[in-house]
C-alpha cells in the first residue's frame, strides 16, 4: 500500500471519530424508561377532566437528522443519516399543547432508506456506521449522563394548515427555546403534524468533531425532519 493510500485510510477512520482508542463500543439498547421529569401527569390531569389526549404513534412517527462534513478535505468523509422511529409523548389538541421525548440510546444511524431520501452521495462501511454510532453516543451526547431529548411544543388551539410552533428543545442538558414552521393536520380521531428545522450542535454544548486544523471536520449545523401521528385518546396513564 502506498504511503498516500495509507494516509487517506487514516483519514477515513479519523472522520468517524469513532474508531480512537478508549472509546467502548456502544451497548445494545435495553428497555426504554420515561424522562424523570417528564409531565405525564399534565395529561393524565387533562384527560380527567374530558380534555382530548393523544398519545404519540411512534410506528408512524420519525424523527431524522442528517449530519454533513464540511472542512477542504471533506470529500475524504461521509454524511449520515440519525433517526428516531421511538418518538414518545402526549399531545392536547385543545390545549394546544405537545410533549415529546427521544431515548437517544435507541437512535439508529444510516439506514439505506433514509440515505437514499436524504440523496447522500457516498456509502459507510458497516464498521464505519457502528463506530459513528459508538462515537456519537459515548463521546457526543454522552447519554450514560443525557439519555434523552426532549421536546415540549405550543400552538394556538386552533392551529391548522401551515403554523409556527413554539418549541423548546432538551438536548445535552440543555433547554433552548426554537420557532419552528410545521404543518399540522387534523383528522376527527388522529393529529398529524410535520415540519424541518436547523440546529446547531455547539448551541446544546457539543463539540462537533474537527482534525487537522478543521482540514476535516463535521458541519456545526445539524437538518432535522419530523413526521409525528397522534392518536387515539389517552385512556388512563400514571401520574408519577
Amino acid at each position: 500500500m502506498t504511503l498516500r493510500r495509507q494516509l487517506i485510510a487514516v483519514l477515513l477512520t479519523l472522520i468517524t471519530g469513532c474508531s480512537q482508542p478508549g472509546i467502548e463500543p456502544a451497548q445494545p439498547p435495553g428497555p426504554t424508561a420515561r424522562p424523570a421529569d417528564f409531565p405525564a401527569a399534565f395529561y393524565a390531569d387533562a384527560a380527567a377532566r374530558g380534555q382530548s389526549v393523544l398519545q404519540i404513534d411512534s410506528s408512524h412517527s420519525l424523527v431524522s437528522i442528517t449530519v454533513r462534513r464540511a472542512g477542504a478535505l471533506a470529500r475524504l468523509g461521509h454524511d449520515h443519516v440519525i433517526a428516531s422511529h421511538e418518538l414518545q409523548g402526549y399531545v392536547a389538541p385543545r390545549l394546544g399543547r405537545a410533549d415529546l421525548y427521544v431515548a437517544l440510546d435507541r437512535l439508529s444511524v444510516d439506514e439505506p432508506a433514509l440515505r437514499a431520501k436524504a440523496a447522500l452521495d457516498t456509502q459507510p462501511s458497516a464498521a464505519d456506521i457502528e463506530a459513528t454510532r459508538t462515537n456519537m453516543l459515548n463521546k457526543l451526547l454522552q447519554t450514560s449522563v443525557h439519555p434523552f431529548a426532549l421536546i415540549q411544543a405550543h400552538a394556538s388551539p386552533e392551529a391548522d394548515g401551515d403554523v409556527l410552533l413554539a418549541l423548546e428543545l432538551t438536548l445535552h442538558g440543555v433547554t433552548r427555546s426554537l420557532s419552528v414552521p410545521a404543518r399540522i393536520r387534523r383528522t376527527p380521531s388522529e393529529f398529524h403534524i410535520s415540519g424541518s428545522l436547523s440546529i446547531d450542535q455547539s448551541s446544546f454544548g457539543i463539540t462537533p468533531l474537527s482534525i487537522l486544523g478543521g482540514a476535516i471536520q463535521v458541519r456545526d449545523r445539524l437538518e432535522l425532519n419530523f413526521e409525528v401521528r397522534a392518536a387515539p385518546p389517552l385512556k388512563q396513564e400514571s401520574r408519577s
